[in-house]
């Protein structure tokens, strides 16, 4: 999706121009992959501009970069704070997606990073739905990837790592190309893993069953964790199962979850139409629920909310 430039970035502690907002050619995370980074969404509510679980993709940036052994240069308050002054001093009232990047920059080459300056930015931008205007009302047509998810030996994959990332963007392409809105990757065992940014339920029997993070090499989501607290909110029951892609085929619904994407459903995996082909009822509560939540329309979620 292309990106809509604001005023200012965050970079190490100063608020610079979008133009201006430039890194070296040689830096060390060009090259060879090692950083972290996070995504939020900010929303318009009844009482301002609010960040969504600001906190806890703040922490969950500080995690995989000690996962990485990267000592980031701020504490966990000091970059909540600078993700609400890049928020409040682009202007951006009526909500937008914000990206904190860790990378290491210019003064060392090879593959071993130590040396290598510690960087920080944090830029902020209008972004509408990932997966597309109409995702939401007709859902989704994905497929499952060729591309397999890593072994949590070969990349740390509780690690929202950048260099990870490239297994994800080839499981895309590939889908794209095919025709298709998404992917969905396997993990090494040949179970369902997670798509290539989001988080994936299926429904059956009126309850909802999710991958296991850990065991299926998944990232642990943020809206995951949101969704599985709105279900059982609603009654649902949810439990962490590994599941083959025969379940998606079979499933009653299949939804997906993330922070760009938000709740999405899902249509057909594979051409194999799922449930009625349709939103389903459990889904369109879980994302109607959703979306009043981060708008600042259910009180009991406020604390979900931080307010810019």
């Amino acid at each position: 999706m292309p990106i809509t430039p604001t005023d200012q970035i965050w970079m190490d502690g100063t608020l610079v121009a979008w133009s201006d907002a430039k890194v070296h050619v040689l830096s060390h995370t060009l090259h060879y992959g090692s950083g972290a980074f996070e995504g939020i969404r900010a929303y318009k509510t009844p009482n301002g501009v609010a960040v969504f679980r600001l906190k806890e993709h703040v922490e969950r940036l500080l995690r995989s970069c000690k996962i990485l052994m990267i000592d980031v240069p701020y504490s966990s308050k000091e970059l909540c704070e600078a993700v609400k002054d890049v928020v409040r001093v682009n202007g951006l009232s009526e909500g937008c997606y914000v990206r904190p990047l860790v990378y290491l920059g210019y003064g060392e080459m090879g593959v071993n990073p130590i040396g290598a300056p510690v960087n920080v930015s944090i830029a902020a931008w209008p972004w509408g739905p990932y997966l597309g205007e109409d995702a939401v009302e007709k859902g989704v047509r994905m497929k499952i990837s060729s591309w397999a998810r890593h072994h949590p030996n070969a990349m740390p994959t509780a690690a929202k790592t950048i260099g990870g990332y490239v297994n994800a963007s080839l499981a895309k392409l590939e889908a794209v190309r095919a025709g298709y809105d998404e992917a969905i990757m396997l993990g090494p065992d040949g179970r369902v893993s997670e798509c290539t940014g989001e988080n994936l339920f299926i429904v059956r029997d009126g309850a909802l069953f999710s991958p296991p993070p850990s065991e299926a090499g998944a990232l642990r989501g943020i809206t995951q964790s949101s969704i599985v607290k709105i279900a059982a909110d609603l009654g649902y029951s949810v439990t962490f199962e590994a599941l083959r892609r025969d379940d998606l085929y079979l499933a009653d619904e299949v939804f997906v979850t993330g922070t760009a994407v938000e709740v999405v459903p899902v249509a057909s995996v594979d051409d194999r139409v799922v449930g009625a082909g349709r939103p389903g009822p459990i889904t369109r509560a879980i994302e109607t629920t959703y979306h009043q939540a981060v708008r600042g329309e259910r009180p009991q979620y406020e604390d979900w909310l931080t307010r810019v």
